[in-house]
C-alpha cells in the first residue's frame, strides 16, 4: 500500500513537472524594448548614479550586497549592461516586480540616461563573498550540471557574458536563485531567455538544489571583491541591521 501512494506521488509530481515546462514554453515572446537599445548606447554619469542609487539602499543596502536571506540579490558588480536590461524591463512590464516597477518607474528614473548611469554605478560596486550557500552534499553533482548545462550563457566561472547580456552568478544568494531558477521554468519571469526556460523545464529538484549550490559557492575574482570591513562611503547615515535596513535621518 505504501508503494503505491509513494508510486502516486512520483507520477504527481512528474505530472506537475511536466504542465509547468508547457506553460513555460507557452510564455509570449517579450518584444524589443527600445529603452533599453538606447540605454546601452548611452555614456554613463557616474556621479548622478551615486545620487540614484540613494533610491535603492534600503532593498539592496548600501554596498549593494542585498541580503543572505535571499529576498533581495547581490546586485553589487553586476555586468552592467545585465543591470541596465533588467531596469529597462521592470519599467516595461517585461517582468514581474510590483517593487522594482515603482523603483524604476520615471519618477525614480527619469530617463534611459538615468538607467545607464545607475547601472553604471552598481557595476562599479566591490562585491562580498558572504552570500547565502546551498547544501554542501549537493554540490559534486552540481559542478557537473553547469558543466553540462549552463557554462555557454553563464561562463565557465559564472562570470557572465555581456554581450548577451547574460547575467554573472558569482557571490549570488543561493535563496534567490531558486527562486529565479523556478519563476523562470514556469514562465513567471517572463523576460527570460527563452533557451535556458526550455533547457530547464526537464530539471528535477535533487538537479535544481545541486546545481544552485554549486553556483551559489562561485566567488568573484579577487579584483572585485570589497576589501575586509568595508562600508560604502558613499551612505554614511545608513544603519546595517542585519537583513533589516533602515536609514538613519
Amino acid at each position: 500500500m505504501k508503494k503505491i501512494r509513494y508510486s502516486s506521488l512520483l507520477l504527481i509530481i512528474s505530472m506537475s513537472a511536466f504542465f509547468s515546462s508547457l506553460k513555460a514554453e507557452r510564455s509570449p515572446q517579450i518584444p524589443p524594448n527600445p529603452e533599453f537599445d538606447l540605454a546601452i548606447t548611452l555614456t554613463p554619469n557616474y556621479e548622478n548614479g551615486k545620487k540614484l542609487y540613494g533610491n535603492c539602499i534600503v532593498c539592496h543596502g548600501p554596498e549593494g550586497w542585498g541580503t543572505p536571506s535571499g529576498n533581495y540579490p547581490q546586485i553589487a558588480g553586476q555586468i552592467r549592461s545585465v543591470i541596465i536590461k533588467q531596469l529597462a524591463d521592470f519599467r516595461a512590464g517585461n517582468r514581474d516586480n510590483p517593487i522594482m516597477r515603482a523603483f524604476s518607474s520615471r519618477r525614480a528614473l527619469g530617463s534611459a540616461q538615468d538607467i545607464a548611469d545607475v547601472a553604471e554605478y552598481i557595476a562599479r560596486l566591490p562585491m562580498t563573498t558572504e552570500n547565502g550557500q546551498g547544501p554542501e552534499l549537493a554540490v559534486r553533482d552540481g559542478e557537473e550540471i553547469y558543466k553540462r548545462d549552463c557554462v555557454d550563457c553563464h561562463g565557465n566561472l559564472g562570470q557572465g557574458v555581456a554581450e548577451d547580456h547574460s547575467p554573472m552568478l558569482q557571490g549570488q544568494h543561493f535563496n534567490y536563485l531558486m527562486r529565479q531558477f523556478e519563476w523562470i521554468r514556469v514562465g513567471k519571469r517572463r523576460n527570460a531567455d527563452r533557451k535556458m526556460t526550455k533547457q530547464i523545464g526537464h530539471f528535477t529538484f535533487q538537479e535544481e538544489l545541486a546545481v544552485l549550490s554549486y553556483v551559489s559557492r562561485l566567488k568573484p575574482p579577487a579584483e572585485k571583491l570589497a576589501p575586509a570591513g568595508w562600508v560604502n562611503p558613499d551612505f554614511p547615515r545608513f544603519v546595517r541591521i542585519g537583513d533589516h535596513q533602515n536609514v538613519n535621518k
